[in-house]
């Protein structure tokens, strides 16, 4: 078999494949062998670039950033609906619609809580999706869209022109999961689905929106060429045939049987793997529709009915305090079990004291209790007429729960912090950081050694890496003598990376990669550093008054200077490393895009600087320079049409030195 028929081979299987995997829930190959086919498909692709089809399933793991999205006007508008909120409200519809039409039909279906988009297809293959917008011209978010599993690239029957709508959502496991990962990492949690998925469709770089897992329900046909349908629920059966995950619905013909199935949907709302914001009740006849039209801003044919949130009191029986993994300590509520939305809420984040000295939360407190987008159980109020006599506010710990190191409040925020630099809550955290590539740069120990080290009680604190032995690491798993000693020998080089890069690794507050080097290249060594007061500090470019706080509040922990005498005992270098220095190229600022062959583009950003130049993420009219590897894409893009001089990698190397340019005759 060629390799063009190979290829048209493995997109048809992976196709199918993923059609079955993630819209029918019904996967007919194993995983493995699923990722082995996509793996050959890969291979085929890298080596024969030019037969890259926008309907291969590789394409679906997302391209390289856009610099923004591009407008797209709706060729039929995406309207809005009517709220309506009560059951007489729903029979005054129904009444508007029988004066109106003689024989009436409704779908009723639940309203999917996430983001509108259209998706158009051209002779059967996808080619552009975009937001609802205002509902006549949305953003372009085609790449985006390109992630998401549920959504075919190709449709069995090829129509001229299709666009449909449906709601792209984030599932409530997949929800979960982030919001946790958010918390582990001090981030703020996103409040309910919706905005994941809004805040995930809207990335620039497709790549983080293909790590959220969102996915879809179409809910309506848009515009068809080719084809014609008397009524709703056929053209969603219709799209269903075509491989589209619709919303699930029922026809009814009377205000009663309607406003039963809304209880019906509100009951089984915990079913569902979408957030519900309310039930969608639609004229079922496309040509009712017509009859009836629109406002100037809704469809007369339709309403949305929205559940009221529902509330419940239940007494407060303790107040706990859990530390993240960077530190913050994050309070929660303890509350008498009380089932809400669905499911039995025993506590609720409290986020910071600022929110419980707002609402003047206390232990045997009665509060209200809601589900922000029926997901995340929060205090709504306090019952203050309800409150025991002898109750005390509450205040957060004044040293951590976990190491007992005192606790300071961000000097730039709400939230407060554990100071401990070894504190125990925080040591994942600090040793995944502490070996990672633009720290110390400890190769193959990455998150899951780190948390096996954990788990064995190896390491207490990053300087426990110098101490491991092979015999040590090779009893992990996974892991085995080669890996063992490859580890060892990347842990023993780490010990001569220099102050800026064990400045950035050590996790102080502020104190980045830049800020590494700015305070290496001032004092030189660490004892230097040390001894420096706030207002030294101060003095010195890039670093400000909140850095220079948080750089002495860092110094002068015990557990911070127990751990700078156990890695001076380790023998790791606390002297400024040696870096070559110049100024040919003060004042220039090079941006480096697409592949390069020569360097990583780390390397090569070193190399800018070390001649004086700087290397941005990010083409402007200020850039001087813009060096395109292969690939190079939107960067490349706008620099051309700014009119920034572009450079190939030769010529960049030349310019370094590295080579000699060849010249025409």
């Amino acid at each position: 078999m060629d390799y063009k028929s190979e290829m048209k081979e493995l997109r048809e299987v992976l196709s199918t494949a993923g059609y079955h995997y993630y819209v029918l829930d019904n996967p007919t190959i194993p995983d493995y062998e699923y990722d082995r086919l996509l793996r050959r498909l890969e291979e085929l692709e890298a080596a024969h670039p030019e037969e890259i089809t926008p309907d291969s399933p590789t394409q679906r793991v997302g391209g390289e950033a856009l610099e923004s999205f591009q407008q797209v006007e709706h060729p039929v508008p995406l309207e809005s609906l009517q709220d309506v909120f009560s059951p007489e409200e729903v029979e005054e519809f129904v009444q508007r619609m029988e004066e109106a039409l003689e024989t009436v039909a409704y779908s009723v279906e639940p309203k999917v809580d996430g983001l509108s988009v259209a998706l158009e297809y051209r002779d059967g293959v996808f080619v552009r999706g975009a937001t609802r917008g205002d509902g006549r011209v949305g953003e372009d978010v085609t790449e985006n869209l390109r992630t998401i599993q549920s959504i075919p690239m190709v449709l069995p029957e090829k129509l001229p022109r299709l666009i449909v709508r449906g709601e792209v959502f984030m599932p409530k496991n997949v929800f979960h999961k982030l919001n946790r990962q958010r918390e582990e990492r001090d981030e703020a949690p996103f409040a309910n689905p919706r905005n994941a998925a809004a805040g995930s469709l809207r990335q620039l770089d497709p790549k983080v929106c293909a790590k959220r897992l969102l996915d879809i329900r179409v809910f309506n046909l848009q515009l068809v060429e080719g084809r014609g349908f008397q009524t709703h629920s056929e053209s969603i059966d219709y799209l269903a045939s075509q491989g589209f995950q619709t919303i699930p619905r029922g026809v009814f013909t009377d205000a009663g049987q309607i406003n039963a199935e809304i209880v019906r949907l509100g009951d089984s709302r915990e079913e569902l793997p979408f957030d519900m914001d309310g039930a969608v009740v639609k004229v079922n006849s496309l040509s009712e529709r017509t009859i009836v039209g629109s406002t100037a801003k809704c469809p007369r044919w339709a309403i949305a009915y929205k559940y009221p949130p529902e509330r419940k009191p239940s007494r407060v029986t303790g107040i706990v305090v859990q530390v993240g993994r960077t530190g913050v300590l994050t309070p929660k509520v303890v509350v008498e079990p009380v089932r809400l939305a669905g499911t039995t809420v025993t506590n609720a984040t409290l986020h910071n004291q600022d929110f419980i000295d707002e609402k003047d939360i206390r232990i045997g407190d009665t509060v209200v209790l809601q589900k922000a987008g029926e997901i995340i159980p929060e205090v709504v109020e306090v019952l203050k007429e309800l409150r025991p006599e002898g109750t005390e506010p509450y205040h957060l710990p004044e040293t951590c729960p976990v190491c007992g190191a005192p606790v300071a409040r961000d000097l730039d925020g709400a939230a407060i912090r554990c100071t401990g630099a070894e504190c125990p809550a925080q040591l994942h955290q600090n040793l995944t950081h502490f070996a990672s590539r633009d720290a110390m740069d400890i190769d193959g120990m990455g998150p899951a050694v780190m948390s096996q080290l954990i788990e064995r009680g190896l390491v207490k604190t990053p300087a426990d890496l110098y101490f491991l032995t092979e015999e040590q690491l090779a009893d992990l798993e996974r892991m085995g003598k080669k890996s063992a000693k490859n580890a060892v020998q990347a842990i023993a080089a780490s010990r001569e990376r220099g102050l800026e890069r064990l400045l950035f690794a050590l996790g102080i507050r502020q104190v980045g990669q830049k800020a590494g080097k700015v305070l290496a290249a001032h004092f030189g060594s660490f004892d230097a550093l040390a001894q420096a007061g706030e207002e030294e500090l101060t003095g010195i470019d890039d670093v400000g008054a909140i850095t220079a706080a948080y750089i002495r509040e860092w110094l002068n922990s015990p557990q911070s200077q127990h751990l700078i005498d156990r890695l001076k005992e380790a023998g790791v270098s606390m002297d400024a490393a040696q870096q070559p220095t110049g100024e040919q190229w003060k004042g220039m600022t090079f941006v480096l895009t697409g592949t390069l062959e020569r360097f990583t583009r780390d390397e090569a950003a070193a190399m800018v600087e070390a001649r004086g130049g700087k290397a941005s993420g990010s083409v402007s009219k200020k850039t001087t320079y813009v060096v395109a590897g292969e690939n190079a894409g939107s960067k490349l893009r706008k620099a051309n049409e700014l009119g920034i001089p572009v450079l190939t990698e030769e010529e960049f190397a030349a310019m370094l030195g590295e080579i000699q340019p060849e010249h025409q005759d």
